[in-house]
């Protein structure tokens, strides 16, 4: 393994310090006028349902009742917010790509993602969620391109990188960087992450706090 560099290793202590306070639920809105006051820094995570969203948001505040988890797709259907009260909150953004979802729920979805990314100036970064097991998906790819138009900036997350073996996961992080690569909003660091088995949560916690500097 790399040596750590004594810079990142203030970083993650930085990142293990911030997210080791009591997280806790705000508030759901399921239209832009629900939406809080703006304030804190907003960081919100986005992915296809059943990537893991509702587990890795849990695991990252060390809550595991915080962000509700479902094996139903489709389960979280507004923006539901979390903080800490000091300076960072956290937007679970209802999973994308579930075909079984009712035609109007998901245009409903849909225009409050876009409103919400278009006319929120507190939100520092969305972290787009992506199963390891399977990769970037042409799902995937048109929440890319929807950010990219926004210029909203964002961020690749592996999940469920326990699963794999450790060349499967480099083959697919390295895969998946060439695909976002020419991206003009993307992050070009992606994270490997297991909610299960806690791997890089250090670092994303990181790259977090480091966001409300």
């Amino acid at each position: 393994m790399p040596e750590i560099s004594p810079e990142e290793l203030d970083r993650i202590e930085a990142g293990r310090l911030f997210f080791a306070k009591a997280w806790n639920f705000v508030l759901s809105a399921p239209t832009i006028e629900a939406l809080p006051p703006i304030g804190d820094v907003e960081i919100a995570f986005a992915g296809r349902s059943n990537v893991g969203k509702s587990s890795l948001i849990n695991a990252l505040t060390g809550r595991n009742g915080l962000a509700r988890t479902s094996n139903t797709p489709g389960r979280t259907q507004e923006l539901n917010f979390f903080t800490s009260g000091d300076g960072i909150s956290i937007v679970d953004m209802p999973g994308y790509g579930y075909a079984e979802a009712p035609k109007k729920l998901v245009e409903s979805w849909n225009k409050l993602i876009r409103a919400y990314l278009r006319g929120r100036v507190s939100l520092r970064r969305v972290y787009v969620l992506i199963d390891s097991r399977h990769g970037l998906k042409a799902n995937d790819a048109v929440t890319l391109d929807l950010l990219d138009e926004m210029a909203v900036s964002y961020q690749i997350v592996l999940t469920k990188a326990d699963k794999l073996k450790t060349g499967e996961l480099e083959r697919v992080t390295d895969e998946t960087a060439k695909k976002i690569a020419r991206r003009p909003a993307a992050h070009p660091v992606l994270l490997a992450t297991s909610s299960s088995t806690g791997l890089g949560m250090d670092l994303l916690r990181a790259e977090i706090v480091s966001l409300a500097v």
